[in-house]
């Protein structure tokens, strides 16, 4: 008697992964003690190091809230290495679809953070706070209101600045797709 035996390829073997089978597959729990989520978001274990963490979304977040990158360099060491590594971060855009921070965490870039700081506005300020400060200081050190005044001038440029980058950073956050 012939035996048989089971198979997922009902006669077509291209309709099956190679290497796939019938069994459960693996799935990683969150390396954070008491989590049963999923840990499908790898985190060095420390700078430089090839092990790594894997942590569920939210305690990724947890991670990366406390994680400097330019801790122990001068605010020179820091501007020099941020300017090196901006050269080219366009690998890092394809990872912004996963939102995995809000406002004031993380989602700004620091170009971001410095002209919120130079309208004085607080991390989550949302655009129309960011339109009411630049109106407000674009009043007091414009060029008209305060003639033959070159702080004010330098002023009012440093503000006009802030309010294009943070403008610009709006319009990319609302034609994004999610």
């Amino acid at each position: 008697m012939a035996r048989y035996t089971r198979s997922n390829d009902w006669g077509f073997p291209r309709w099956r992964g190679y290497g796939s089978g019938r069994e459960a597959t693996q799935v990683r729990l969150c390396d954070r003690h008491g989590c049963e989520e999923p840990g499908d978001r790898p985190a060095p274990k420390s700078p430089n190091s090839p092990e790594r963490w894997y942590f569920c979304e939210v305690h990724a977040g947890e991670y990366n809230r406390g994680w400097n990158y330019f801790e122990g360099l001068s605010a020179e060491d820091a501007a020099k290495r941020e300017a090196e590594e901006r050269g080219d971060t366009s690998g890092y855009r394809e990872s912004s679809h996963h939102a995995w921070a809000g406002p004031g965490d993380g989602s700004r870039s620091r170009d971001e953070m410095r002209a919120l700081e130079l309208l004085e506005l607080e991390v989550d300020a949302d655009f129309e706070a960011v339109r009411a400060a630049w109106r407000r200081q674009a009043k007091a050190n414009h060029p008209d209101v305060r003639p033959g005044d070159a702080e004010a001038a330098a002023r009012f440029q440093a503000i006009q600045a802030a309010y294009d980058v943070l403008r610009t950073a709006e319009e990319r956050r609302q034609w994004q797709p999610g």
